[in-house]
């Protein structure tokens, strides 16, 4: 009995300690392949990654510079998340046509709605190209021409490697710049909007629900790439036909089971696994706790005028679920990085790591690495809260003092580069601006203008808070600005743009509204940034040489994986429930029924379409209910991350049978401590976006497109 204690012991620790990594495609052959296939794979790293054949590579593109997609129709359909797909949905609706509320649905290729600006990206290859890189690089004994040397390097890399005419190539930097990959790469540009269930459906639960589980969002939209007649990227143009892909998935509706083998590719947005336990700690108790205060202000004001007004509620819809969803990650992370004692995990693996130095004789290499950190980050401390305020405040979620920043920008364009530049920023920004003010509303911006300042000026440091704000009282200037100030429309800028270099600046100089993100910004630029810019620079390459030692002292069977950066990448593991909290067990499925459950009559977040009502009261769920039931979402131990939203969820012989679009929000914290016990990504179903399409949207002509493996068709 001991003895099987034992086995089961080791078999549990075995499994856990391959759950986790964002891999890169191309480097799988090996240790990550044997861990798949004993998993459960049962293809092959080839197809995934293959530059010879067609592979689940060529199915996977980026889409629109921030999320993922998957290729499902040999006619260039492909699938991403309803919430990446939201600003154009968002810009093609109007109080008379609303597609956020009644959904979108091309029924043939005539009535896909372009996108301007849209683009989908490729991998064509991976190829390492460190040495190239690094070529004259260790000669450099200071750290701001060693990197002005990689960069340099770089940009005639990337000029000069060989590529297609309409390919592009980009080198991009892993683990923490010891190692660099160039991506050759295709983009299309001429991409249709072809479908998109109603909000009700694709935001269902919207910021309630948001990283959380149980969840009951059909988060999808789909979209159509197009081409020029020999395949190859052009704008968009009525003589482009449906490109022709290398690859796209097979979609499985044979169902999903717990522990199932799972893969999901995608390219992950940033994460920070191999920070030291100081980084941490600041992150915990510093950082995130001024960036949720400065956001959860904001949108409390927002959704107080979003509730009220419908007109309202199209024009901050997109907005505010850009605010609200890091607001409420940064919230669940700092809850998971302490549920998981991350820093105390850190500190052990500070003090093993030190071990390792002082046993491989590295003492004079990598012995203060730690605590040169420890110095690093306490310097750095208020730099980056005031860092963090201002970009949170000014740059990002004040919409005036954004707009104003580009005045400023404009200011310091005349200053350093003169007239000519001056002239072409100035009509640049006048053109782009038109879709600014189509979703901006003074009055409410207004009053979250008054919010944050309030905070800036409690929350930012008092040794860099520009004397402008000394004993200022937020609501009286907020009024101030909102009924002097030039920037509140669209046709008073414009006025205020008009004239020559120096007529414009005086102009800009006596505008109320600028006044005050001109004493933000020259106050950030002098007293915060310089200092911040050094004190980061030491910790960069501090962690560039931690992640060497890392890589140097770790044993050849350490899971070392490179922090995500956008690029392409693998991770896997199973389907799983997972323990939250004590007494609460959450099972890896949810079903059309929760919809249900959850359901509020007129309720912007937990309404419910009465045709979906209409089909679950019948059980019409074609061939994609299960046992009477109509699946709809699950959760697995894949490690994902911002960018992976839209990715396609494989099943052990790569066929699609869930799209990747949240984690837990238990788990967050993976972007910075990945633990097996409480991280999951969450997947819509396969089955439930067909059943969408199918039953409740009618689009047939695009279930016609796919290949779809039913239960009856096995291998």
């Amino acid at each position: 009995m001991k003895f099987l204690r034992l086995l089961l012991l080791f078999v549990f620790v075995q499994v856990n300690a391959q759950q986790g990594g964002m891999w890169i495609p191309s480097l799988l052959k090996g240790m990550n392949e044997n861990e798949m296939k004993n998993l459960g794979m049962k293809i092959t790293a080839e197809q995934i990654y293959s530059i010879n054949k067609s592979s689940l590579k060529d199915a996977v593109p980026q889409f629109d510079g921030g999320c993922t997609a998957e290729v499902i129709s040999d006619k260039g359909l492909i699938l991403t998340n309803h919430h990446c797909g939201f600003d154009a949905i968002q810009n093609h609706s109007s109080v008379d046509h609303d597609y956020l509320t009644n959904g979108f649905w091309a029924y043939k290729m005539e009535d896909e709605l372009p996108n301007k600006g849209m683009v989908v990206t490729f991998v064509i290859r991976i190829e390492d190209v460190t040495t190239k890189v690094m070529e004259g690089v260790a000669a450099i004994s200071a750290e701001v021409d060693k990197q002005k040397k990689i960069q340099e390097n770089i940009s005639n890399l990337t000029k000069t490697l060989p590529k297609e005419a309409w390919q592009e190539n980009s080198i991009r930097t892993f683990y923490d710049g010891n190692q660099y990959l160039l991506f050759v790469t295709e983009t299309y540009k001429d991409i249709r909007l072809v479908g998109a269930p109603p909000s009700s459906i694709g935001k269902f639960g919207s910021d309630t629900d948001n990283w959380v589980w149980p969840r009951h969002t059909g988060d999808f939209s789909m979209f159509r790439i197009y081409a020029d007649k020999n395949n190859r990227p052009a704008e968009y143009s009525a003589d482009n036909v449906p490109y022709k892909p290398k690859y796209f998935f097979p979609i499985s509706i044979k169902g999903v089971k717990e522990n199932d083998f799972t893969m999901v590719m995608g390219y992950p947005g940033r994460t920070q696994e191999y920070l030291p336990s100081y980084a941490v700690d600041q992150i915990v108790n510093t950082l995130n706790p001024a960036k949720i205060e400065v956001r959860d202000a904001a949108l409390k004001v927002q959704d107080g005028f979003m509730r009220k007004d419908n007109a309202i509620k199209i024009q901050y819809a997109s907005k505010y679920a850009g605010v609200a969803n890091y607001w409420k990650k940064w919230i669940g992370e700092t809850k998971g990085l302490k549920k998981s004692n991350a820093i105390g995990v850190k500190q052990k693996f500070e003090k093993d790591f030190l071990e390792k130095v002082n046993k491989a004789g590295k003492q004079s290499e990598y012995g203060s690495l730690l605590s040169d950190f420890e110095k690093n980050y306490n310097d750095i401390k208020d730099y980056a809260l005031a860092r963090d305020l201002f970009t949170e405040i000014a740059l990002r979620n004040t919409e005036i003092l954004t707009l104003g920043y580009k005045l400023y920008q404009l200011e310091q364009i005349y200053n350093n580069k003169g007239e000519q530049s001056f002239n072409d920023r100035r009509n640049t920004l006048i053109n782009g601006l038109g879709d600014f003010y189509k979703d901006f509303n003074p009055a409410v911006d207004q009053k979250v203008f008054e919010q944050l300042i309030g905070i800036y000026v409690k929350r930012y440091p008092k040794p860099f808070l520009p004397s402008f704000f000394e004993n200022v009282n937020p609501e009286v200037l907020a009024n101030d600005v909102f009924t002097k100030s030039q920037l509140v429309t669209y046709d008073k800028i414009k006025v205020l743009l008009t004239g020559d270099s120096k007529t414009v600046l005086e102009n800009i100089n006596k505008d109320n509204g600028f006044k005050v993100i001109k004493a933000m910004a020259d106050g950030y630029l002098k007293n915060v940034a310089p200092r911040y810019d050094e004190i980061n620079l030491k910790n960069i390459a501090t962690q560039r040489t931690y992640m060497k030692a890392i890589l140097e002292l770790s044993p050849k069977s350490a899971r070392i994986f490179p922090d995500a950066n956008s690029t392409l990448r693998v991770t896997y593991g199973k389907v799983k429930g997972y323990k939250p909290n004590d007494g609460v067990i959450y099972e890896p499925f949810t079903y059309l029924d929760g919809v249900m459950e959850k359901y509020i009559p007129g309720d912007y977040e937990f309404d419910v379409p009465k045709k979906l009502i209409d089909l679950y009261n019948t059980k019409d769920y074609g061939m994609y209910g299960s046992n009477g039931k109509m699946p709809l979402a699950f959760i697995a131990t894949n490690h994902t991350t911002g960018g992976n939203s839209g990715s396609p969820a494989l099943d052990a012989n790569g066929n699609l049978i869930g799209l990747n679009f949240d984690r837990v929000w238990e788990g967050t914290m993976s972007d910075i401590y990945y633990s097996p016990e409480i991280c999951r990504n969450i997947m819509v179903d396969l089955r439930y976006v067909l059943f969408i399409v199918d039953k409740f949207a009618g689009a047939q002509n695009l279930i016609k497109e796919m290949k779809i493996i039913t239960a009856e068709k096995k291998k």
